[in-house]
């Protein structure tokens, strides 16, 4: 998929691809050298999310931003094994490919359960942590989310309308940041049909909601991660005016990890990136030169 000059302006990496034992190709980039940052993506975004942290560290760090499968410029199948354990087993021979070592993990969204269970596979690998907005347990959802698990709807609003990306849109508006059209058309290209957004629905899905959803099961095992990785340097930034993962996730959070250095943005939500970079640089650089 090639990008439009105006998206490549603001996204002026070389594009790599790796070639999954499932025969997918993984789409990353791999910027920079010195000390490994490894930044994953949630939903709905893709590794365009990161683009302005990765301008700014790959002059002193070297930033890999892989696109999950299903997602942005990597290959996006439809009925293929797409679930949470396939994006960990992914990441895992990623991370094995380059041979990545004293990884700092940089992680929002899906990118953290994703992130912290390969971690957890590698924990020799893994240095230090960057933690925005995302979840190491379920707790209360807006009940749009829940809605849309349902099939019909999720297909719908999801993808016929492209809803999540929309919403994400608007929440960073209401927010009193504006985002103008060439970064949402950066957001919007990958998945401009109904089919090339099939990846955004089924996040949705692997939401363990139900008690008997296959995925309570890797919450368990994410449980273990504060035990496994107590003591090592993290630093946690939070939008706070986040609809989905709220306060409570943040307490969560801090409760696993309660050395953790926190900072809160007061006036960002979930998409805190990209609402508040030129805060958000300063206090990765000044964590990462002293940890």
């Amino acid at each position: 998929m090639t990008l439009p000059p105006v998206v490549r302006e603001l996204y002026p990496f070389e594009s790599r691809f790796l070639r999954l034992e499932s025969g997918h190709r993984m789409h990353y980039i791999d910027e920079g050298t010195g000390p490994p940052l490894l930044l994953l993506h949630g939903n709905p975004t893709w590794s365009f999310y990161y683009r302005d942290i990765i301008r700014d560290l790959r002059s002193d760090y070297r930033c890999i931003a892989p696109d999950h499968i299903g997602c942005g410029l990597s290959d996006k199948p439809q009925h293929e094994n797409d679930g949470i354990v396939a994006h960990v087993d992914n990441l895992l021979e990623l991370v094995a490919h380059l041979d990545l070592k004293e990884v700092t993990l940089v992680i929002h969204d899906w990118g953290g359960p994703i992130g912290f269970l390969t971690a957890m596979h590698t924990p020799d690998r893994f240095r230090r942590f960057i933690t925005f907005n995302t979840a190491a347990t379920l707790l209360s959802l807006p009940r749009i989310l829940t809605l849309l698990r349902r099939p019909g709807l999720g297909a719908l609003v999801i993808q016929r309308l492209n809803g999540m990306l929309r919403a994400g849109f608007m929440s960073t508006r209401v927010n009193g940041h504006g985002m103008p059209a060439t970064v949402r058309k950066g957001y919007l290209h990958p998945y401009d049909t109904p089919t090339h957004r099939h990846a955004i629905l089924r996040f949705v899905q692997e939401i363990p909601v139900e008690s008997d959803h296959p995925n309570r099961a890797l919450l368990e095992t994410m449980a273990g991660g504060g035990t496994v990785f107590a003591g090592r340097p993290h630093l946690v930034i939070w939008g706070m005016r986040d609809p989905v993962f709220g306060p409570p996730y943040l307490a969560d959070w801090h409760q696993r990890f309660p050395t953790a250095e926190v900072h809160r943005i007061e006036d960002a939500g979930h998409w805190v990136i990209e609402e508040a970079s030129p805060r958000i640089l300063p206090l990765m650089r000044e964590f990462l030169e002293r940890s």
